[in-house]
């Protein structure tokens, strides 16, 4: 009898499978932060709102600012996609918290927030891989978790259903939101580039949970959180 076959190696996981799995642990720690965990909990005031809304407006300049330029990249150009762009809302979220069309004026950058800022800013002209990090990041958490943050602050704050205040958290010209990530998924998974550069970009995504986690920080300092 002819021997048996060996079995076959599993096969290895998906690229978006392991980036996830391989930033869980910064994923966790950004996202149960003090901050975030006392705003969820309806224990700051939406003066907290606010500012942490003031400072994703900075990081998501710096993310959509350089759309333009790497749209016809091989690497970064098919996650540019005009349905994520979040600026539009987050700047008519702003003039409805602020009350003032011209909120600019008074906002400004925290130190965490501006060296996620600028390494969001880095990575778009020198490494676009990196750029797919901090993307990823940011939009596939806004899809998922950002809805719960959604829901808190309307039930918080009194904000209408997906009005002023929380439009960020609305991806209007997404029909179907489930649907978009396995999209997203398997742009992912189907990324050239060789392993070395994957490991890079699981890296970078660590990277930028932990800048994510800064700012967090950077925010609690600046508002009292319960004992």
């Amino acid at each position: 009898m002819p021997p048996a076959a060996s079995p076959s190696p599993d096969p290895a996981p998906a690229f978006s499978a392991l980036i996830r799995t391989a930033s869980h642990a910064q994923h966790t720690e950004a996202e149960s932060s003090a901050f975030m965990s006392e705003m969820l909990g309806g224990r700051l005031g939406v003066e907290a709102y606010t500012r942490y809304t003031e400072q994703l407006w900075f990081i998501y300049a710096a993310l959509e600012g350089a759309a333009a330029d790497l749209a016809g990249d091989p690497v970064a150009g098919p996650f540019v996609r005009g349905e994520l762009f979040r600026l539009p809302a987050l700047e008519r979220d702003l003039a409805h918290l602020h009350g003032d069309a011209d909120w600019r004026r008074t906002a400004r950058p925290l130190p965490a927030t501006a060296a996620y800022a600028d390494r969001i800013a880095e990575v778009a002209r020198t490494w676009p891989g990196g750029y797919v990090a901090h993307h990823y990041t940011r939009y596939l958490g806004d899809l998922s978790g950002g809805q719960v943050i959604r829901g808190t602050a309307e039930k918080t704050w009194g904000f209408a259903r997906k009005g002023d205040g929380v439009r960020f958290y609305v991806f209007d010209a997404i029909d179907n939101p489930a649907a978009f990530k396995r999209e997203y998924r398997a742009l992912l998974d189907a990324l050239p580039c060789d392993e070395l550069e994957k490991h890079r970009v699981v890296e970078e995504c660590k990277h930028a949970f932990a800048l994510n986690t800064a700012v967090f920080r950077d925010l609690g300092s600046r508002f009292r959180l319960s004992a």
